[in-house]
């Protein structure tokens, strides 16, 4: 039986002396514990050196890949198919590839592993002509190879140098601000009406640096930095301005500090594109689905992209509003729904309503991208441009949704509502801080007045009209009484034909049921006349 064992140096190839004392599998250890207990156990036949570093990488990788490299090969099939032996191989799967390929049989057992264990502890005894200080530097030259390429190592994908750049990124934008505030308020003694004019800060300070004193606006020529009406009205301001005086010194550090905005102004938008470029090659499907601004901020607060990869979409969803949530756990209010993620365009293109559903789809999708570009080995941003397409087409599903639900004339008439942030703006009474009346109180009697002499003259009004109503009424009831007394003739009239059909058929029984009042003059109710006289006598009162 012959060994394959793979070294830092090269391929050895074994062969099994005694081949009954593998049966032992407890016991193997012991017949490897000396050089000369080993070579009376295996013996080498062949050795394939490897000329460099980069050989023994490309070798082991593909051993790793469970591919046979072209070295390996050759010597598999000059040595091995010549002793017609069987090969004990420590890798199954290469075992399988051996097998497969070369249409060698390839043993891999528990006895085999112990067998290589032997190997491994007397390598120095077994290998001549290769000395331990060349073999102890070509395995951390190569360890340090397979880990770089385990890894996938690259200085494009540090995402290290992202972290640095973002955080500089805030705090030039904080330096800024202090910057052109400090330079806005300083110059305003000086020339007020000018912050007013120009809102651009950065205009703002390359109009200072080029003029500097006020009395110099009307003689500059600032077209190329602002139009003509702007230039015109700060021209006009400078004439009329109320600021105070300034000396010459004053001016030129006022000047000093309007270059130092406007260099640290031009790194950050250098700054900016070196970051863009840097999340392109890092995390180009991330920087698709939420920008770069807020996928280098995600990485930055996980601490690395691979950290982050790890996060569910749950937890990137509130990534960055951690202090809102357990504020929201230890208070048993309503939990955040969402971080850093809320500045991604797809969150802010949606209406309010919407918000929380897309930023949780949102991060479903992003973790994907996140893992995508992490562990995969391809680097297009193919994958992220599909899934924010679908993220659009969800998020016009939603928009549209109170609109398909309508139907007719109505859905074109439907619109979707925008929402408009209504404050409530208070404003200050002042009649409440005078304790003196307005009024005397003689007006006030005068005023009471009016207001009962006014409700006598409607009460008189109103009673006039009931009386104007009642005569249409009285006319109306007299006619109901004329058909009610016609209603009663008829109704008498279908009596007596009843009664003379009774006698006739003796063998038919009818009973008439009670008729009630409240029935029209059409129905065979029969008003009584003592009810009659009781209306009369009422109307007679009421006149």
């Amino acid at each position: 039986m012959l060994v394959l064992f793979e070294t830092s140096v090269g391929y050895a190839i074994f062969k099994v002396l005694n081949e009954k004392k593998l049966q032992e599998v407890d016991s193997l250890w012991k017949e490897f514990e000396t050089p000369e207990k080993a070579n009376k156990i295996v013996k080498l036949k062949h050795f394939e050196k490897f000329q460099d570093t980069a050989e023994a990488l490309a070798a082991f990788t593909a051993l790793m890949e469970g591919k046979i490299n072209k070295q390996l090969k050759k010597v598999l099939k000059k040595i091995v198919k010549e002793a017609h032996e069987p090969l004990a191989v420590a890798d199954a799967k290469l075992g399988g590839v051996i097998k497969e390929k070369l249409n060698l049989s390839c043993i891999h057992s528990p006895v085999v592993n112990e067998l290589m264990r032997g190997i491994r502890s007397q390598m120095d005894g077994l290998i001549p002509g290769v000395e331990p200080r060349e073999m102890a530097a070509m395995c951390l030259g190569l360890a340090h190879s397979l880990s770089r390429y385990r890894l996938k190592f690259s200085a494009d994908k540090v995402d290290t140098m992202i972290v640095q750049a973002i955080s500089l990124l805030d705090d030039l934008d904080k330096e800024l601000n202090n910057y052109i505030m400090r330079c806005r308020e300083w110059y305003g003694w000086h020339f007020p009406e000018l912050g007013k004019i120009i809102s651009d800060n950065l205009t703002y300070c390359k109009c200072l640096q080029k003029v500097g004193d006020r009395k110099n606006y009307a003689s500059a020529k600032l077209s190329e930095l602002l139009p003509e009406e702007v230039e015109a009205e700060v021209k006009a301001a400078a004439e009329i301005s109320m600021g105070t005086e300034v000396s010459e010194e004053d001016i030129c550090n006022i000047l000093h500090l309007c270059t130092q905005v406007i260099e640290i102004s031009e790194y950050r938008t250098q700054l900016y594109e070196y970051l863009q470029n840097r999340m392109m090659a890092i995390a180009p499907n991330v920087t698709v689905m939420v920008g770069e601004l807020v996928g280098a901020r995600l990485i930055a607060h996980a601490g690395s992209l691979l950290n982050l990869a790890k996060h569910a979409a749950s937890t990137v969803q509130i990534l960055g509003a951690e202090k809102a949530l357990f504020r929201a756990l230890k208070s048993r209010r309503d939990t955040p729904k969402y971080g850093l993620i809320y500045h991604a365009s797809l969150v802010g293109q949606t209406s309010p309503k919407h918000k929380g559903k897309i930023s949780r789809m949102l991060a479903a999708k992003t973790v994907l991208a996140i893992r995508y570009d992490a562990f995969g080995e391809d680097s297009s941003s193919a994958m992220g441009v599909e899934n924010r397409a679908k993220l659009e087409a969800r998020l016009r599903t939603l928009e549209d949704r109170g609109i398909r639900k309508i139907s007719g004339t109505g859905k074109a008439l439907a619109k979707t509502e925008k929402y408009e942030h209504k404050s409530e703006v208070k404003t200050y009474d002042p009649s409440g801080d005078s304790t003196l009346p307005t009024c005397s109180k003689k007006r006030k009697i005068e005023q009471v007045d009016k207001e009962d002499e006014i409700v006598e003259k409607k009460a008189k009004k109103a009673k006039v009209k009931i009386k104007v109503e009642e005569a249409p009424v009285a006319a109306e009831e007299e006619e109901e009484e004329e058909e009610e007394e016609e209603g009663v003739l008829v109704v008498e009239e279908q009596e007596t034909s009843v009664k003379r059909k009774k006698k006739k058929d003796k063998k038919k029984h009818i009973k008439e049921e009670p008729l009630s009042e409240e029935e029209p003059c059409t129905s065979t109710a029969i008003p009584s006349p003592e009810k009659k006289k009781k209306k009369k006598k009422k109307r007679a009162n009421e006149d």
